[in-house]
């Protein structure tokens, strides 16, 4: 009786060879036409225009002893933002908000003034209200590919020296599903 033999001859072998080159190169055009048709950024973001005004408010008091008003700087950055949808899906805004850095690295956020706030702050100071322009508000959708403009309220309690000082100063803007989107305010 012969003895069983399970091996193949070597000219009966098969080389994965060619179908393994095949696999690698289709995965590798798969990868390549991910890179190049999906967006890198989610949008460009841009200020147009920036407006700020300063604002010093004394407080009197009842009290007769010399020195004893209190004062205190206010200053309103009004900065029209620009944002593009560089997506296939729309961008909803969730928040918007602004960071000013001092000289000395102290770091003061302040939260865009809300729809209903500003109508209040434009009837405390009227001086305001000639640089209001059409505002960009959260829950704002940007569809894909169009873009979105408007300003953007920022009250930061510090001086218009400091602000003119400042080492830096930003807005960013939260969406709800793509991420922040940060974009620095500029110094002129």
């Amino acid at each position: 009786m012969s003895e069983l033999s399970f091996s193949q001859p070597q000219s009966e072998r098969r080389s994965f060879l060619a179908p393994a080159i095949v696999v690698v190169v289709i995965v590798a055009i798969v990868f390549a036409l991910i890179w190049f048709l999906t967006p890198h950024r989610i949008a460009d973001v841009a200020i147009t225009h920036t407006a700020v005004m300063p604002e010093h408010t004394v407080f009197a008091s009842s009290s007769k002893v010399v020195g004893s008003e209190t004062a205190q700087d206010d200053l309103y950055v009004f900065a029209t933002v620009r944002i593009e949808n560089k997506l296939k899906l729309p961008i909803t805004i969730n928040t918007i908000s602004g960071t000013l850095t001092a000289p000395d690295d102290t770091v003061t956020p302040a939260s865009a003034i809300g729809k209903n706030d500003r109508e209040s702050l434009y009837l405390s100071f009227p001086t305001l209200k000639p640089l209001a322009t059409a505002p960009l508000n959260p829950e704002t959708e940007i569809p894909p590919g169009g873009q979105a403009e408007g300003m953007v309220l920022l009250h930061f309690p510090v001086s218009e020296a400091d602000w003119k000082n400042r080492k830096s100063a930003s807005i960013t803007i939260d969406t709800y599903h793509q991420g922040t989107l940060t974009v620095e305010i500029p110094k002129s």
